[in-house]
C-alpha cells in the first residue's frame, strides 16, 4: 500500500516540516507528499472550490481518499491502523489523505472522500496536522505488525 498526502501549502524549513520528515522517514514506504497552491487572488468560497479541484486531480486514480477535516470522525490510534489494516486487507493500493486550505475544505472533497477524519474538535495548523499524520501512520503500522512503539 502507497499512503499519499495531499495538500494545499507549500512547507518551509522549519520545526513543523522536519516533524512530518522525522515519523516518515520510519515509514515504509514513505508518505509521497504532493503540495497544490492557487496562486490567485480569490474570494474564500471560490478559492476553497479551486483548491478543491487541484487536491481532486492531484490524487492517484481509485486511491480511497480520506479527508482530514475538524467535522469528521475521531478515531482511537487502533482504531484508526485497524482501518487502515483493512484497507490495505481490502487490497486498496493507494490511500491519499487530504489537507485543505486556510478556509477548510470544499464540500466536493468531502463527499468525495471515503472517510473524513478529525483529529479533535480543537484547530491545527494545516503544517503541523502533516506531521501528526504522519507519526500516526507510522504508530498504525507499529500496532499492525506488533512493534512496542503504541503502547496501550
Amino acid at each position: 500500500m502507497q499512503v499519499h498526502l495531499i495538500a494545499v501549502g507549500r512547507a518551509k524549513a522549519g520545526a513543523q516540516r522536519a516533524l512530518f520528515e522525522h515519523f516518515n522517514a520510519r515509514i515504509s514506504p514513505s508518505i509521497r507528499l504532493r503540495e497544490v497552491e492557487e496562486k490567485r487572488p480569490l474570494a474564500a468560497a471560490e478559492l476553497m472550490r479551486r483548491e478543491a479541484l487541484l487536491l481532486l486531480q492531484a490524487a492517484p486514480v481509485g486511491a480511497y481518499l480520506i479527508a482530514l477535516d475538524e467535522r469528521g470522525k475521531t478515531l482511537s490510534s487502533p482504531s484508526f491502523a485497524e482501518r487502515l489494516g483493512e484497507l490495505v486487507d481490502g487490497g486498496r493500493r493507494d490511500i491519499a489523505f487530504i489537507i485543505g486550505g486556510a478556509h477548510g475544505l470544499d464540500e466536493s472533497v468531502r463527499r468525495a472522500a471515503g472517510l473524513c477524519l478529525s483529529f479533535g474538535a480543537q484547530t491545527w495548523p494545516h503544517m503541523l496536522v502533516r506531521g501528526l499524520l504522519a507519526e500516526q501512520v507510522y504508530r498504525a503500522q507499529c500496532i499492525l505488525s506488533g512493534h512496542p512503539y503504541h503502547r496501550a
